[in-house]
């Protein structure tokens, strides 16, 4: 038994029993104080989807006002041009974001007001670098699982300083993987380490309940900006972001309803997840343009210079049920019309590498219950079932599309590792490739899970505790780097403090 006093896993979350499933609006997890005479932005500023000529600007205000954001390219803002933004009104619980084109030179340097026709606020900074449109080294970093498992803000600690060595490498944009929130994961104020120590969780009033209605989401992503080193990295460096299940809650598939009782008020997934999508758009910089989904969802292309594109995945929201995906009839996780889309993208891309950011990991076995199957990979050897077909049918499809330099890089399995697949070698007509896995980055640790042979995986690198549900004190805490230069791309994973751990370096074919 963990130290919370009861059975956990890496896919599921710390909840309090008996737990009051309160929500609250994100007001009252506002870092700055509410001052009566002039709006305040609680929250920040973030930017993200950059482009080679623009970035979307986001941010949250405390009252009904309007969105103004200054740009220029020097620090000083002696050459600020000025921009008129949304109205920030509780329809967005008082968030907006605002496409703003990029200054001259590298980097783009914004500032950030909201005045409600009496006031400004005070402004916040930040700045983004604009995508290359020419050959220059790209560099970014990505992670997943963040205030996982019960381990939430410690100040005492400094906090989530994982972004701060993220920070330090000076990325040009941040992927994030996917479980960005647990909104299924109440924290308690305080928890004993196996060392004797305390770790002393920052609560709010959204953290104590799972969430299950918009006002809990948006609280969720409120409860991360409190975080001086994640807020500070949000402000420096844009974000391309995924999700996962804990965005919504754990393992969860459409049209699932679910058994638990700390759902008290609301047990259908679609609900929740309807919720939890408005929360995530209010709350992340999203260009709703972005998704060639009619039905907004994430998947879409971000490209990145001539050396990049980045193909964002969703394995959650067009699966099927998880307790159908052990087969032997093909069961989707992308669903027909998201594996028709990246192919097609794939193949129309001129970019040096793809990279494919998958929320979930493609060998590695990740139940769901004694019969379910989490992820793709449903732990048998033999040929592909389940959700294996479908991404056997993509890979064979890259082949016969003449599809090159492809990398997939995900999270959600709590340690990080190096896999190569060779699906010849399982009679799959399919080119090798590299599974790159980082995380967590700020949650529990968990050991290594088991490979499926389907896709013939091999382990090149693994770090990973030895012991379940190892708290951010204890390290275990990841995330990767790749750098793209002169056409070739290396892979850092890094721990914590910015160590890289292991590294290999890949040339284009």
């Amino acid at each position: 038994m963990p130290p919370h006093g009861r059975p956990i896993t890496r896919r599921s979350a710390l909840v309090l029993g008996g737990a009051a499933a309160t929500a609250v609006t994100t007001a009252a997890c506002a870092p700055a104080l509410v001052r009566p005479d002039r709006p305040v932005l609680t929250h920040g500023v973030q930017s993200g989807e950059v482009t080679a000529d623009s970035g979307l600007v986001w941010t949250r205000a405390d009252r009904p006002s309007r969105m103004v954001v200054e740009i220029a390219s020097d620090p000083a803002f002696r050459d600020a041009r000025t921009l008129t933004g949304p109205d920030l009104t509780p329809d967005t619980d008082f968030t907006g974001r605002l496409r703003v084109p990029a200054a001259p030179g590298p980097v783009t340097h914004y500032r950030v007001r909201a005045d409600d026709g009496r006031a400004p606020s005070e402004a916040l900074v930040g700045s983004f670098r604009r995508a290359p449109a020419d050959g220059r080294d790209v560099r970014f970093v990505w992670t997943g699982d963040v205030v996982g498992q019960g381990w939430g803000i410690d100040t005492t600690r400094g906090g989530m300083t994982i972004f701060d060595a993220m920070r330090a490498r000076d990325p040009d944009f941040f992927l994030h993987s996917g479980d960005s929130v647990y909104a299924d994961g109440p924290l308690e104020e305080t928890v004993v380490l196996p060392d004797g120590s305390t770790w002393r969780n920052t609560m709010t009033a959204a953290k104590a309940a799972v969430a299950q209605d918009v006002d809990g989401f948006r609280g969720q992503w409120a409860y991360n900006l409190l975080d001086v080193p994640y807020r500070t990295f949000a402000a420096a460096v844009p974000v391309v972001a995924s999700w996962d299940d804990h965005e919504v809650t754990n393992n969860w598939y459409p049209g699932e309803v679910l058994d638990d009782p700390e759902y008290d008020r609301e047990r259908r997934v679609d609900v929740l997840a309807g919720a939890a999508a408005r929360a995530f758009r209010e709350w992340m910089p999203l260009d709703p343009a972005a998704s060639p989904d009619p039905a907004g969802r994430i998947h879409r292309r971000v490209g990145h210079g001539p050396q990049l594109d980045v193909f964002v995945l969703d394995m959650r929201t067009h699966r099927g049920p998880n307790p159908a995906a052990r087969g032997p009839a093909e069961t989707p996780i992308l669903g027909e019309a998201q594996a028709r889309w990246l192919l097609d993208g794939l193949a129309a891309s001129r970019a040096t590498w793809k990279v494919i950011a998958a929320d979930m990991p493609l060998g590695i076995v990740v139940r769901d219950g004694r019969t379910g199957v989490e992820a793709v990979a449903d732990g048998t050897p033999g040929g592909p079932v389940g959700r294996e077909s479908e991404i056997a049918r993509v890979l064979t499809g890259m082949r016969e599309r003449a599809v090159r330099n492809v990398v997939w890089l995900t999270a959600d399995v709590h340690y990080t590792a190096a896999h190569r697949y060779t699906p010849e070698r399982a009679g799959i007509a399919a080119d090798p490739f590299w599974e790159f896995v980082s995380g967590p980055a700020h949650a529990g640790a968990f050991p290594a899970n088991t490979l499926d042979p389907t896709l013939a995986p091999e382990q090149v690198f693994v770090h990973a505790p030895a012991r379940e549900d190892v708290s951010p004190a204890e390290g275990f805490q990841h995330f990767g780097e790749v750098t793209i230069s002169g056409g070739r791309l290396r892979v850092d994973l890094r721990d914590a403090t910015g160590a890289s751990l292991w590294s290999t370096t890949l040339d284009p074919a």
